[in-house]
Parts: C-alpha cells; sequence; structure tokens
C-alpha cells in the first residue's frame, strides 16, 4: 500500500516538486518521470534545430545527462521547463556552432511526422494532397534551417513547441518585445523563402 503511495504521488508531482527531490535526495524515480514527461518535446526541439532527427535523439539523452549533472545549479523558485529548454537549446547551439567549425552543412533528417510548424491535419487526405503536404512540410523545415539561429529558436518555441511569449522571452533571457520582434522577423524572412515554391507545389504558378 506504502508502495501505491508513492508511485502515486511521484506521478501527480509538478515539475519542480520532482526536480527538487532530484537535487536534494537524487531520486532517480522522480528524474526518471521528468525524463518521461519531457523527452519527446526536447527531441523535437534538438531535430528541428539541428535539422537532423538522429541528432535530436543524442542531444535529447546529453540535455537529461546535464540536467542531472547539474541538478544543484537548478533554483527553487524557477520554473523547471524553462531551465530545461534553456539547456537543450545552448546544447542545439554547441552542435551548430560546432557544425560550422568544421563547414559542414545541416542535414535533412528530420522526418518524424507531416508537420509544417507545429500542425496535424484532422482528416486523411487524399494521396496527392497527402504528398503536397509532406513537400510543403519539407520545405518548411529547410526554410527554418537557414534561418539564423535566434530567429529559428524563436519560431520553434511559439510554433512547434506552442509556447507563450512570456514564456519564450524566459528562456531566451531577453524581453517580450525582443521575442515578439524576433518572431516576426523569423515569420516574414520564411515567408519570403518559402512563398516560390509553395505557390509551385500548390500549382499556382501554371
Amino acid at each position: 500500500m506504502g508502495k501505491l503511495k508513492s508511485l502515486s504521488s511521484l506521478f501527480s508531482m509538478s515539475d519542480e516538486q520532482a526536480m527538487w527531490r532530484v537535487q536534494a535526495q537524487d531520486d532517480h524515480a522522480a528524474f526518471g518521470r521528468l525524463v518521461q514527461r519531457w523527452e519527446a518535446p526536447i527531441i523535437r526541439l534538438c531535430a528541428r534545430m539541428t535539422g537532423d532527427a538522429h541528432q535530436g535523439e543524442d542531444l535529447k539523452q546529453e540535455t537529461f545527462a546535464r540536467v542531472f549533472a547539474r541538478r544543484r545549479d537548478f533554483h527553487a523558485d524557477a520554473k523547471f521547463s524553462t531551465w530545461l529548454w534553456r539547456i537543450a537549446l545552448n546544447l542545439c547551439y554547441d552542435e551548430l556552432r560546432k557544425r560550422q567549425r568544421h563547414g559542414e552543412c545541416p542535414l535533412e533528417g528530420d522526418r518524424e511526422r507531416g508537420e509544417s510548424l507545429g500542425e496535424e491535419a484532422s482528416e486523411e487526405p487524399s494521396p496527392d494532397l497527402r504528398l503536397a503536404a509532406q513537400e510543403e512540410c519539407a520545405l518548411v523545415r529547410g526554410a527554418l534551417l537557414r534561418l539564423p539561429e535566434a530567429l529559428r529558436a524563436a519560431l520553434v518555441l511559439r510554433y512547434c513547441e506552442g509556447l507563450k511569449l512570456r514564456e519564450i522571452a524566459e528562456v531566451l533571457e531577453i524581453p517580450e518585445t525582443t521575442a515578439s520582434s524576433r518572431i516576426a522577423a523569423g515569420l516574414a524572412q520564411i515567408t519570403r523563402l518559402l512563398e516560390p515554391q509553395l505557390v509551385e507545389i500548390r500549382g499556382g504558378g501554371s
């Protein structure tokens, strides 16, 4: 009965409570619960930032390894998700800069699902529409990788992960006005990149 109560309490605790247990008691069950809750969003973030689904998996592993290694640095009054997003993004930035130093091009390995900036169709489309949607998604992913890191991060957090403007500002450690400007600039750039290609796919150029 005691074990059942303990398990129930583990599943009902907040991220911050779970992180406190990791920090204070090296609680591996609480840490496992945090990984379970957050591994899918962190993989998505890292895959979209790097353009490589396999790299996204590796960076997810590294993110949670760093969370545990730096557990003593977590402040009790902080929001766990903000701290986690920041760690993951910093690892993505490190990876992107490493590629630049080695002259590598971004890989287009993000094949996870048919998503553009994070939305899915609610009905099963026809094969032609599905193919067009897949082509559009591939173009969006490619265009996203051509944006500067700062704009890419703002767009991914807003449109792929659904964070509010205030949350994005907290993660990126910038004022809300700057976060809003980055989102607007990113949307403008990605629209310029995509418009001619999307017109062609949709048959608008014929």
